[in-house]
């Protein structure tokens, strides 16, 4: 049985998926806002969840369910485990890719040009690969 090649996404792809993914969480909040506003008072604790739910858990709940966020799905581009592509990574590890890809920003993703598999180190860390969806390259 003979592998298929895999494409892996340029820097420019993940951009654009990270760009849709900020429009994404600023209109979630715009929405959650407005829903809150329909209240005269609204617990504190309901408001960090939220911004819990909308800043933190968005991407690792997607990447671990969906196989990648809003974003990457606009793109055509999915969160793979590396050692199989056509499994999801689980949550606790795509909670560990976020945290990284947040505390490193930029520095990550500009890694992925040093690599064949063009993996960030926010990938490297997690053993995940980004690939284009299946019969998408």
């Amino acid at each position: 049985m003979e592998k298929t090649k895999i494409d892996y996404p340029l820097l420019l792809d993940r951009i654009k998926a990270l760009f849709a993914d900020s429009v994404v969480l600023i209109i979630l909040m715009i929405i959650i806002t407005d829903i809150f506003s329909l209240f005269e008072h609204v617990p504190d604790i309901a408001r960090a969840i939220a911004f819990i739910f909308i800043f933190l858990l968005y991407d690792p709940i997607f990447t671990s369910i969906f196989g990648g966020t809003l974003g990457h799905r606009i793109v055509g581009i999915r969160v793979k485990k590396e050692a199989n592509d056509n499994k999801n990574i689980s949550f606790p590890l795509a909670l560990v890719r976020f945290v990284i890809k947040a505390l490193l920003g930029w520095i990550s993703l500009l890694t992925i040009s040093s690599n064949v598999k063009r993996k960030a180190i926010h990938d490297n860390l997690v053993s995940s690969v980004v690939i284009y969806k299946k019969g998408n390259t």
